[in-house]
């Protein structure tokens, strides 16, 4: 009984975030790909750095892709909390970098490595082989956590070829898939949405959706959290109270926001 309850808990994996992990049954699904979605300055990216943290200090391989913010910005946001980013980036536990949206995968040559011509035409699904350059660049390095920041960016890279966006998501979500990573995507959002990424195709093909609000309340506005999906896991179904202390993300699964949400 003992060996399947340790089997059991090895199937999901724990955040690390103050009260978030409370809201699943057991965790997140080893290997899930999640959509982190919400409106500016809701707390997304700190959410992110924060699993990150937490997993590189227990010795998981952790990678940080982003597209806007620089690495010394990050480590810096990560030192005011408090999270020790140059030990745990001394320590080959993890990795931040930064790449231009042009950067981040290569095509097999059937089709073609150029990002201009799959600008310019549709490519068959089938015959592209997708990888993300910023993991095949750093051969040996095999991470267990990923955060891709952001989807937004990497979208607006493909205005007005939308059905290449569609393809590139897709292939982007099998390679994490193939590589056994869990996963964390960011989405930009309005404070409120109704969508919860750049498509709406997103959060379909993602194992699971969590929503960060900032809502508009009389004398101010309060921050909240919501797991909207996670395949193969109970979690609680209603948006509670979150808080950006001066040492990160807290959750407070035990306060239910009720009422219109208002942007």
């Amino acid at each position: 009984m003992q060996k399947e309850i340790v089997k059991k808990e090895e199937q999901f994996v724990l955040t690390g975030v103050p009260g978030f992990d409370a809201l699943f049954e057991h965790g997140i699904p080893k290997g899930s790909s999640v959509l982190v979605a919400g409106g500016a300055g809701t707390g997304k990216t700190n959410f992110c750095l924060q699993i990150l943290a937490h997993q590189a200090s227990q010795g998981k391989k952790c990678y940080y892709i982003g597209f806007r913010e620089s690495s010394e910005r990050l480590i810096q946001r990560m030192e005011k909390f408090g999270w020790n980013p140059k030990q745990l980036m001394d320590s080959g536990n993890l990795k931040i970098k930064r790449f231009l949206t042009s950067e981040i995968y290569y095509y097999d040559k059937k089709v073609g490595n150029d990002f201009e011509a799959m600008m310019t035409k549709d490519v068959d699904p089938l015959l592209m082989e997708l990888e993300p350059l910023a993991i095949v660049e750093d051969a040996g390095f095999k991470p267990d956590f990923i955060v891709f920041d952001s989807l937004t960016a990497v979208s607006s890279s493909f205005r007005g070829k939308e059905q290449s966006y569609r393809i590139y998501v897709e292939q982007l979500f099998r390679f994490f898939e193939k590589i056994g990573s869990t996963s964390f995507l960011v989405t930009e959002t309005k404070q409120i949405p109704e969508i919860f990424s750049p498509t709406g195709v997103e959060e379909f093909l993602a194992d699971g959706v969590v929503v960060f609000y900032n809502i508009r309340r009389e004398n101010g506005r309060e921050n909240a959290i919501e797991i909207l999906k996670m395949r193969d896991e109970k979690h609680q179904k209603k948006i509670v109270t979150m808080q950006i202390t001066e040492k990160g993300i807290k959750v407070y699964p035990k306060r239910e926001i009720s009422g219109v949400l208002m942007a």
